[in-house]
């Protein structure tokens, strides 16, 4: 039976959602909708109610979606049922309302505990949530290399230090080197006994002298297996192993903070409108009470709004250009690209060779003793000094350049950090690269007896240990030195000074691409320094906190806005794919070093191995019979093909999955809009109907 006034079928007919079903199904099949009203759909409305009252009592009322009126009859109406319920449910809900409210007290109080929280919201105030993503950017690697100096500290400097102090009833022992040629094994560092003040600096500077025999380089582990009480700890194996904890857990802690802002990605660029929308009508947020950190908010939304109508607009400039400035544009940027690639080239070049000449006369001078101190120093950091100063020069020239690329401010961040990447990343390889070649430069015998130059490199990891550290030490020199030398007074000069030069310079915006770029090429270089110094994450950390309120207080002091707002969300995702690039850079020297060269037959912890990756079968002989076929059956092909194809099958089957979900995703936010076309055609006919 039909109620009185149910909507006609040709009426429903006419809605927007219908006609474009009828379009959709090509105009040959129309299916006659239900009339509105019906006994059954009455009755189906009826029990979906029911269903949904029944529901309601076991969630607190203010987590319903009703108005306050129905949640105050609602609570009233939870109140009256819990008197009838027996003491066991009372219990029971009175625990688990006390545990949620712990758990939420637990977690307010946990939020006040991040690093940085207060300066991070602060900073997004007043500059935007652009400049406020490096700064979170940079928190976060001071927890990763707190969390790396952590786990390389307690399996492998800790128990030397315990062993060697006879805790815990602890003795170390040393195996003797078996089938090694006598003058492999000669590693004698230059640490001498009585030595000037300044001698004390350069080996702080260096990293030779004093501390080339401490627990920072990889020559003072020496030691085979450590005895604490009667169980026996495998230094070697703990060695290796760490290195690839550090290493996968910093690749799994990347992609996760890259798949959460790939998330946010997809989100924003799925419809733009839909993000105006959830800034304007959903952005502020109703708990803030005072009034700075509404002030915070203000800014934070203002420079979201800010970052959106500007990519729109220059999204409508791209959209309007004719086919001669679309000509002109692409020539320009090949032009520019060409000079790019050139300098690159250069920077690669000037590195190798002032690599090779810095360890062939450092070498000279270790040998013949008659250079000041200061002209060895200088002799060891030249390879240093030429990487920062094409790292400085670089990024400059190619922000200058890409001005006249005509790019959205988020594509020129991502296109300036890419080119700046190479000159950064690809110079810590070039330097590497030029390390190994004199380490394994085999010319007239010399690694006849050793496998490795071991008259120039009798410890050579210790040499690499030491070029990752005076890297690491000479980059966080130069950022001190360009705050305090070059920003601050470069501020004074503005601010006091008339003249039209100076004036011309002005304040200079916070430069992301950058900033970014000097801390993930001090990353890659602590991913690549710890395997041959397992202490210089602690040195990363601190560099890392230090530089943290350095560059807040140049920002503040000493920068402006950004003239063009940075978005935060892409930014932050394009941060961590940089730095996954770093971290896939660094997985090629150590593959090299552990696996392919050999180990020093005069110090470390592999001096009985080959390489270092024969710990590893090493470890497995000593295992039950049934337990090495095994892990020897995992390591042939008869299982890596099957279980590469089984991966392959279930990776097609998520990208199907994803697929499938994303057309699903693509229909209900059709249907979405289609409701909201249906709402408007019905309130047109209403008020239509209201007129006659």
């Amino acid at each position: 039976e039909e109620p009185h006034g149910a909507a006609p079928v040709d009426f429903l007919q006419e809605l927007p959602s219908c006609q474009s079903a009828r379009r959709r199904r090509g105009g040959t099949q129309e299916r006659r909708p239900a009339p509105l009203g019906t006994a059954g759909s009455r009755g189906a409305a009826a029990r979906a109610m029911l269903q949904e009252r029944s529901e309601l009592p076991e969630r607190p009322a203010r987590e319903h979606p009703m108005c306050m009126a129905e949640k105050r009859r609602t609570r009233g109406s939870q109140q009256a049922d819990a008197e009838h319920l027996s003491r066991w449910k009372k219990w029971r809900r009175t625990s688990s309302k006390s545990l949620k409210k712990a758990l939420s007290e637990v977690k307010g109080l946990s939020s006040h505990l991040v690093l940085w929280r207060h300066d991070i919201h602060s900073i997004e105030g007043k500059f935007g949530t652009g400049i406020q993503s490096y700064f979170s950017f940079l928190r976060f690697l001071v927890l990763l290399n707190f969390i790396i100096f952590i786990l390389m500290f307690s399996f492998v400097t800790l128990p030397i230090v315990i062993s060697k102090y006879g805790i815990f009833n602890s003795t170390i022992a040393y195996i003797s080197p078996k089938n090694i040629e006598a003058i492999c094994t000669i590693y004698e560092p230059s640490n001498k006994g009585l030595v000037y003040f300044y001698t004390y600096l350069k080996d702080l500077l260096s990293g030779t002298g004093f501390l080339e025999v401490t627990s920072l380089f990889y020559g003072y582990y020496s030691i085979d297996a450590v005895w604490i009480s009667v169980t026996r700890y495998n230094l070697p194996l703990a060695y290796l192993l760490a290195t690839f904890a550090y290493l996968a857990l910093s690749f799994l802690w990347i992609i996760k903070r890259s798949v959460e802002g790939f998330k946010h990605n997809l989100v924003h660029d799925a419809d733009p409108f839909q993000s105006y929308c959830n800034k304007v009508f959903a952005g502020w947020d109703f708990c803030i009470t005072d009034p700075n950190a509404a002030r915070l908010k203000h800014r934070s939304l203002k420079y979201e709004l800010q970052t959106d109508l500007q990519e729109e607009k220059l999204k409508q400039k791209i959209a309007e250009r004719r086919m001669e400035e679309k000509l002109r544009i692409y020539s320009l940027r090949i032009f520019i690209n060409i000079i790019v690639i050139a300098i690159l080239s250069g920077c690669f070049y000037s590195i190798y060779r002032v690599t090779v000449f810095s360890q062939e006369n450092s070498n000279v001078s270790i040998r013949n003793d008659t250079r000041t101190d200061l002209v060895n120093l200088l002799v060891q950091y030249l390879p240093s000094m030429v990487i920062t100063l094409a790292n400085f020069i670089g990024p400059l020239i190619f922000s200058f350049l890409i001005r006249f690329e005509d790019y959205t401010p988020a594509f020129e961040i991502k296109m300036t950090l890419l080119r700046c990447v190479f000159v950064r990343l690809a110079s810590i390889a070039v330097l590497l690269f030029s390390l190994w070649s004199q380490i394994s430069d085999c010319g007239s015998d010399k690694c006849k007896p050793c496998g490795y130059n071991y008259k120039v490199y009798p410890c050579w990891e210790s040499d690499v240990g030491q070029e990752m550290y005076k890297l690491m030490i000479f980059d966080f020199i130069v950022i001190l030195a360009v705050a305090l030398f070059l920003d601050f007074p470069r501020k004074l000069l503005v601010t006091h000074c008339s003249c039209k030069l100076v004036q011309w310079f002005g304040h200079k915006e916070f430069e992301i691409s950058d900033n970014v770029l000097e801390i993930i090429y001090g990353q890659t270089i602590c991913w690549i320094g710890t395997f041959f110094s397992p202490l210089l994450p602690a040195i990363a950390t601190i560099k890392y906190f230090i530089i943290f309120y350095v560059k807040k207080i140049v920002l503040i002091h000493t920068r402006k806005p950004a003239a063009r707002p940075i978005r935060a969300s892409s930014s932050n995702f394009f941060f961590l794919v940089v730095l996954l690039i770093g971290l896939l850079l660094a997985f090629i020297p150590l593959g090299l070093s552990i696996a392919r060269i050999p180990s020093s037959k005069a110090c470390g912890p592999f001096r009985n191995f080959n390489t270092s990756w024969e710990v590893i079968p090493d470890t497995i002989l000593q295992f039950p019979t049934g337990l090495q076929q095994i892990l020897f059956g995992m390591a042939s092909e008869a299982f890596a093909v099957p279980f590469f194809v089984i991966l392959c099958i279930i990776m097609f089957y998520v990208i199907a999955l994803a697929r499938a979900h994303k057309r699903l995703v693509e229909q209900l936010r059709e249907q979405l809009v289609l409701g909201g076309r249906d709402k408007m055609f019905l309130i047109r006919k209403i008020a239509e109907a209201q007129r006659h």
